[in-house]
């Protein structure tokens, strides 16, 4: 990596965001993998520009099972999109049924490991007679088509269950993840004012119960829409109860006969609601997004297919997030099913009983495909490679990323100590509301840069562009989507004018969900974080992402995070919170060595003000950084909800050590 000036985004003018890094290496796919990959060459990039709204239709037709064609491939009203009008279809079908019925019911749909070690091998025809009838106990229990179902459980086979049950009858579901508080939860239930909650007596997590059902009790104390809650069993241990609402999973399931299992999936229009998802709140007010039957299932389930190469026959694919979240919702249940996957399933977290647990994982289960976040893999590097030394991850064949722009280095110990240097790593954009992967390599196609999430798929169009709302052919800026998608949200729930403002109003026609990005002169595209982040120094725009791969490509850094706080001189200076890799001293010379190398890097503006070193940065449960709990670090100010944090107690750790007082530069 070296030092680039900034690129004005129209050869004159000053560029939106500007971008200082470049990374020069890059990795083509090996012979090897190309000789067995599903995409090697440019043929379905071609296909998709001659017709996108046909090559759409082609997907839809060959990844999915419809009960009734559509009869229009897509309606555009802006910002409201209709995708497959007419058709129908159901997605329990699609993702179970259909498989067993091919005769390949014995094959595993989850391979499941709670955290304790417990395991559970779940074959499709497992899924197909439990999501039956669970289907047929929602049913005892007054659920009907367009009834709203919450669910807020652990990773347990019960959670994709529950989730194909509502599906199977036409029922919307809102999954809220199981770190959430009561509050989140009862703020979720009562906004899509769901009639049965599915929760579970607890949890596992680094050896402790997480208290479900006790949240879940607080939470339906307030939210008058509930009926019924069904309790999975999971932990053994005591939890309240009210006999006229609590229900146990295992007993409800017992009382359905065999016959009335046998609930047939209820065909729905392709634009028929499947599920709400709310946003986190790390940054407003949790939106419901609104995620719909026919294009979302077709763009999952050709992304999954895709990106990842899947050969379903041969692959066993992990995807190492959490269902509560949209990647889980994609990319563990729907997207994988559909394609008659083989997936690990993992309750816990991944340093119990010992920091190798996930590679034990992968070599116990022979995964070949694994998904994670550079939240995890930064996390990993700091506990240094003697963990994944220890185990024979040779199975695996593609890894991926997930959630956050990956810095280069981090990319490189991804690729070198998890992949072998073997392994191509597919660096993925895409959003809550976008419902599925947009930007991304194809591994078999597609000649990787560390960093780069290298070029929009095939049928999607995306544009950066400048504060005019003019595009960038190089440079950096926001990054909008210039045409609708299958998976798109179709709406904020109960809020259109809301939908409307959110991501459509910043620039005329273009979709703006608030990330920047730049183009670099090949064409690749480099995700620099959310706008909101881009720091203003003595008049120019620094993107964090930028920064902070600068101090993670130091040796000793193993993560960081930046944020701008006010300057009386700059306007705003950069802070610095760092995690060093284990063995590292934290010292004022330290901060000096790593300011240095910042400005070696990039250039002077870009030298941090401060350093504090911390042994972990405040995250949400979904491992994305809380900036905004740092610049409130930086400039002292109270703190506001913290309820997402994965460790809340983080922050009170980096406030002493910034009122302490951190390096500063004189």
């Amino acid at each position: 990596m070296s030092e680039a000036n900034p690129t004005a985004a129209d050869g004159g003018s000053p560029p939106t965001i500007e971008a200082y890094q470049l990374e020069v290496r890059t990795f083509p796919p090996s012979e090897e993998f190309k000789r067995d990959a599903l995409v090697v060459d440019p043929w379905m990039y071609d296909d998709a520009e001659r017709d996108w709204q046909g090559f759409w239709a082609r997907q839809a037709a060959e990844l999915l099972d419809w009960s009734q064609k559509w009869h229009t491939i897509l309606e555009w009203d802006l910002p409201f999109a209709k995708w497959f009008v007419g058709g129908k279809l159901n997605v329990s079908y699609n993702c179970v049924d259909r498989h067993v019925e091919a005769g390949r019911g014995d094959k595993a749909a989850f391979l499941w490991e709670g955290e304790p070690g417990d395991t559970r091998t779940i074959t499709y025809a497992d899924l197909q007679a439990e999501v039956g009838r669970f289907a047929a106990v929602l049913r005892s229990l007054g659920v009907t088509k367009g009834d709203r179902v919450a669910i807020y459980m652990p990773m347990i086979p019960e959670l994709p269950v529950a989730m194909l049950a509502c599906a199977r009858l036409g029922a919307p579901h809102s999954v809220v993840f199981g770190g959430f508080s009561s509050e989140s939860l009862r703020d979720r239930i009562n906004d899509a004012e769901c009639k049965v909650l599915v929760t579970a007596d607890g949890g596992w997590r680094r050896g402790q119960v997480i208290p479900l059902k006790d949240n879940a009790d607080a939470a339906v104390a307030e939210t008058p829409s509930i009926d019924h809650v069904v309790v999975v069993r999971r932990t053994e241990k005591p939890v309240a109860w009210d006999d006229a609402r609590d229900r146990w999973y295992h007993d409800l399931m017992a009382e359905v006969s065999d016959e009335d299992a046998a609930v047939p999936p209820e065909p729905v229009d392709a634009e028929d609601l499947l599920y709400l998802l709310y946003t986190s709140g790390t940054t407003a007010k949790p939106k419901g997004i609104m995620h719909t039957t026919g294009g979302y299932l077709t763009q999952v389930a050709f992304t999954h297919k895709y990106v990842f190469d899947l050969h379903a026959d041969t692959d066993v694919y992990w995807c190492a997030a959490d269902i509560g979240w949209v990647t889980g919702h994609s990319y563990i249940v729907y997207g994988p099913l559909a394609n008659g996957a083989t997936s690990v399933m993992y309750e816990g977290s991944p340093d119990f009983p010992q920091k190798d647990r996930w590679w034990s994982i992968v070599e116990r289960y022979k995964v070949s495909i694994l998904y994670t976040a550079p939240t995890a893999i930064r996390t990993f590097m700091k506990w240094g490679t003697e963990y994944p030394e220890a185990h024979d991850m040779s199975s695996l064949r593609v890894l991926g990323s997930v959630g956050e722009p990956i810095n280069p280095e981090a990319w490189i110990w991804y690729y070198e100590h998890i992949g072998g240097s073997r392994c191509p790593l597919v660096d993925t954009w895409w959003q809550t509301e976008t419902g599925a992967i947009l930007i991304s390599p194809l591994p078999g196609a597609t000649t990787l840069r560390p960093g780069s999430a290298t070029f929009p798929l095939p049928g999607i169009a995306a544009e950066v562009v400048d504060d005019a709302g003019h595009a960038c052919a190089t440079g950096g800026g926001y990054l909008t989507l210039t045409r609708p998608w299958p998976s798109m949200l179709r709406g904020i729930y109960g809020d259109p004018e809301r939908y409307r403002q959110t991501y459509w109003s910043r620039f005329d026609g273009k979709y703006f969900a608030g990330d920047g990005a730049r183009i670099d002169d090949e064409g690749y595209f480099w995700l620099m974080g959310r706008v909101d982040d881009v720091m203003n120094i003595s008049g120019h725009r620094v993107s964090t992402t930028e920064v902070e791969s600068a101090l993670v490509d130091h040796a000793s850094v193993a993560e960081a995070a930046v944020v701008g706080a006010k300057d009386a001189t700059t306007g705003q200076g950069i802070i610095a919170f760092v995690t060093l890799k284990g063995g590292m001293e934290a010292s004022a010379e330290h901060g000096e060595a790593l300011r240095k190398h910042v400005t070696k890097k990039i250039g002077a503006v870009a030298r941090p003000k401060t350093v504090i070193f911390t042994d972990d940065l405040p995250k949400t449960r979904s491992g994305k950084i809380m900036r905004r709990l740092l610049r409130d670090v930086a400039e002292g100010r109270d703190l506001g909800d913290t309820t997402t944090l994965a460790d809340a107690t983080v922050v009170d750790e980096i406030r002493r050590r910034a009122v302490a007082g951190g390096p500063d530069e004189e």
